[in-house]
């Protein structure tokens, strides 16, 4: 005799802290508002993930400086190239006037050195040189604190800490020609860990609310106020 035996109903797991880390990761990523490069700013936290996305190279200033050295580079060449041919190449160029050496050779060698540094410029943007996002976990009891950087074994940069090891919150304002404000964490037998993007300073409210909003969830003192 043969006997058919109910199945029972597959129980459906519920969801882990990974997967919800991730789902608020990409909620921050993605979804968060978006700078004038495209790149997510907002930060994105629940009762015991906090997520800080951090801008990259991808940042309109980038973009006008590259266009710019890109569009001086391209008329340096053009007029070296133009005084060696005896021929203007562009209308809007008149090198009639200029002989190639030593002028136009120098114009040359202007055009190289912008070219060069338009394409690493266009690059480090194209590759998001710096972009990641800072991960306070309360239920797995990391910090992670993730960044792009240039193609090669350093491509992700991926640095991992047990949360218990946050002392404190530490922000450093310095004004001037330079200024500088940069929300550092502090972990114990570790050099402080800078936590805001570089080559943009924040203002100075924007800074004492992110070291407010984290000291509280990560509950530690605040240094440097």
């Amino acid at each position: 005799r043969v006997g058919v035996a109910a199945r029972a109903p597959r129980a459906v797991r519920a969801p882990t802290a990974r997967a919800d880390r991730t789902a608020v990761v990409s909620r921050g990523l993605f979804d968060g508002d978006k700078d004038e490069g495209g790149t997510a700013t907002a930060r994105v936290s629940t009762d015991a993930v906090m997520i800080d996305p951090v801008v990259g190279a991808k940042r309109f200033s980038n973009y006008f400086w590259a266009g710019v050295v890109t569009a001086g580079s391209t008329g340096f060449l053009l007029t070296g190239a133009s005084a060696y041919l005896h021929h203007n190449l562009v209308f809007f160029l008149d090198a009639t006037d200029i002989k190639f050496f030593p002028q136009g050779l120098v114009m040359s060698f202007y055009g190289v050195a912008g070219a060069m540094l338009a394409t690493y410029l266009w690059l480090t943007i194209s590759w998001d040189v710096g972009a990641g996002y800072n991960e306070f976990n309360k239920d797995e009891g990391i910090m992670r604190i993730f960044r792009y950087g240039f193609p090669g074994k350093n491509r992700r940069v991926n640095l991992v800490s047990d949360l218990a090891d946050v002392q404190a919150v530490r922000v450093e304002i310095s004004e001037g020609v330079n200024p500088r404000r940069v929300v550092y964490v502090r972990c114990k037998g570790k050099r402080d860990i800078p936590l805001t993007r570089i080559g943009q300073p924040l203002t100075l409210a924007e800074v004492e609310q992110r070291a407010a909003d984290l000291a509280k969830f990560l509950q530690v003192p605040i240094e440097g106020l």
